[in-house]
C-alpha cells in the first residue's frame, strides 16, 4: 500500500505520487482478504492459495483493463469486498 500511495497520483490527495522513479504499471496489487475474495469471484485470480504469486496474477489480469495503472482497481475491489456487494 505504501508504494501505491507514493507512486500513484490520483489528483485527489489519496495517492500522493511523489516518487517518480517507479512507474504505476510496475506496482503489484496487494491481496488482502477483501481484494482476494472479490478477485476470485470476478475470475481475476485462479490460484488456490493467497501469496505473492496470487498478487502477481491479479496484477497481470488487472493490466488487461489498464496497462498503465493496473493497481488503481485495488480500492474498488476492496470496497466491493468490505461492503459485501458481491
Amino acid at each position: 500500500m505504501f508504494l501505491r500511495w507514493m507512486v500513484r497520483n490520483d489528483g485527489m490527495g489519496v495517492d500522493f505520487g511523489i516518487w517518480n522513479v517507479i512507474k504505476p504499471n510496475h506496482l503489484i496489487c496487494p491481496c488482502d482478504v477483501h481484494v482476494d475474495r472479490v478477485g476470485r469471484l470476478l475470475g481475476l485470480i485462479s490460484r488456490k492459495q493467497t501469496d505473492w504469486l496470487t498478487a502477481v496474477e491479479l496484477s497481470a489480469n488487472l493490466r488487461q483493463l489498464d496497462d498503465n495503472d493496473p493497481v488503481k482497481y485495488d480500492f474498488a475491489l476492496f470496497g466491493l469486498g468490505v461492503e459485501k456487494i458481491l
